[in-house]
């Protein structure tokens, strides 16, 4: 598999009027975008809204979709001690109800150059893509296995420049550690 992975999923509505947001299907692929994993999640409450104009999910192809523990745990055991890429990766994470290490995590939302491109806010991956890969993603239904691929590719290209400020960061942490650490002791 190798030391990257991204990741991304796509949700369906449930509880009153399909406002609450659920897992429907969760894509992972390797550094070079090919998929390790891809599948489609049986959710846990009763569906009240497929989202399907954008999430792509029907309700044919939940039918023989999988128990959520058993694609959490598969989830679990690929990302484990791997650097994982994603869009806004926070609301995956919370709804595959997992934690990652925030060193391990590799936020294409979040990402100092890219929140530049929106003037500070949140660059929507449709946009990133467009201006960084020249690609054309999302026009309609949303694929996790093209976001995936589109945010690794996003990684691989801005991957030097990333792991140096992500560096930096951990060396900034460490030093403030320090300094409190020894303020503490005198």
């Amino acid at each position: 598999i190798g030391k990257y992975v991204a990741i991304d999923c796509e949700m369906v509505g449930v509880g009153p009027d399909g406002i609450q947001s659920a897992l429907a299907r969760v894509t992972i692929v390797n550094y070079y975008g090919v998929t390790i994993l891809d599948k489609y999640v049986r959710p846990i409450e009763r569906v009240t809204d497929f989202r399907t104009e954008i999430s792509g999910i029907t309700p044919k192809l939940l039918i023989n979709s999988h128990d959520f523990k058993q694609v959490q745990q598969e989830v679990y055991n690929i990302i484990k001690d791997r650097i994982v890429v994603g869009h806004a990766l926070q609301h995956d994470f919370k709804m595959l109800m997992l934690d990652h290490p925030r060193k391990m995590i590799r936020d294409t939302s979040l990402y100092e150059p890219f929140r530049k491109i929106a003037k500070g806010k949140t660059p929507s991956l449709k946009r990133l893509a467009s201006e960084e890969l020249g690609m054309t993603i999302q026009t309609g239904k949303h694929s996790s296995v093209e976001d995936a691929q589109a945010c690794m590719m996003l990684y691989r290209k801005h991957k030097e420049q990333w792991e140096q400020s992500v560096q930096i960061k951990y060396y900034k942490k460490l030093k403030i550690e320090k300094s409190k650490k020894s303020n503490i002791t005198k």
